[in-house]
């Protein structure tokens, strides 16, 4: 089968606090984002999220959906976001095509019947991050390139977290029903990401890392800011961060990461702040 799915149940922060690090890493960790001409989909009952990785080698990867659904195609009900981290691509939407290159995003609304993905270049294949939330209304696809992103310039190199924030598929740029998505930079000698942490018990994310360089890892920080827990990453993975947890990182290099939220609001600036010297 090219897809596939499994389902997470939401953990409270009482489970979360009794859990070991194989716990942890078995509810919240996304180990495996990418696999040739298959979706592997993994559901959190956190606002239904769906995330994964679509990577078209052989030919064209077509979107399929999924009996958790029970929707006779995949975007009956749903809405989808997609960033590519691979190769040139092109997305085919109910016949309509988009080149999306390295970085760029897409944006496919509720009520769209037919996605295919395609690689140009099989020896460099596309890899579409794909992230996908419940919809009630069909706004229109788009591609977003990284000069009609939102971009935000935040930290500084003395508190090791210079980033570069680029808002791709968020509001202020074009209309979703609930899921935003977007990608931070980390310059180089910085390591901290989303630093000062926060919550948001009005959303949920999802963090996909990745240009972490070989021989490198990030330490993701979890939890209730008075009872964190971490989890080490590898390049290309993923993690689900429930809206009562920080969710912040720290490499042993720079790196690059993915956001894609979606809940309650669509306030980028909707957060909880937590004091560092205060996070336990």
């Amino acid at each position: 089968m090219s897809t596939q799915y499994e389902s997470r149940y939401a953990s409270s922060p009482a489970e979360v606090k009794g859990m070991d690090t194989e716990a942890l890493r078995k509810a919240f960790l996304i180990e495996k984002i990418f696999e040739a001409d298959r979706i592997s989909w993994v559901h959190t009952h956190y606002d239904r999220y769906l995330t994964a990785g679509a990577m078209p080698v052989k030919g064209g990867l077509e979107l399929q959906t999924i009996d958790l659904l029970k929707a006779t195609y995949f975007l009956e009900r749903r809405e989808l976001g997609m960033i590519n981290v691979g190769g040139p691509g092109m997305v085919e939407v109910d016949g309509e095509q988009f080149e999306i290159g390295f970085k760029e995003a897409l944006y496919v609304g509720k009520g769209k019947q037919k996605v295919v993905f395609h690689s140009k270049d099989a020896a460099q294949p596309a890899k579409f991050y794909l992230n996908s939330t419940p919809a009630h209304h069909s706004y229109p696809t788009r591609k977003v390139s990284g000069n009609e992103a939102e971009v935000v310039t935040l930290g500084a190199l003395e508190t090791s977290n210079h980033r570069t924030i680029n808002k791709l598929l968020v509001n202020s740029v074009l209309e979703t029903c609930q899921l935003q998505m977007g990608m931070t930079e980390l310059k180089p000698g910085s390591v901290w990401n989303t630093m000062p942490a926060h919550t948001h018990d009005r959303r949920m994310e999802v963090y996909f890392y990745f240009e972490v360089p070989e021989g490198q890892s990030v330490c993701h920080f979890m939890g209730q800011p008075q009872e964190t827990r971490h989890i080490w990453m590898q390049n290309e993975q993923a993690v689900i961060s429930p809206p009562w947890s920080v969710h912040s990182g720290a490499g042993t290099s720079n790196y690059t990461f993915i956001w894609g939220m979606a809940g309650e609001n669509l306030d980028y600036g909707d957060m909880d702040h937590c004091k560092i010297n205060e996070l336990r």
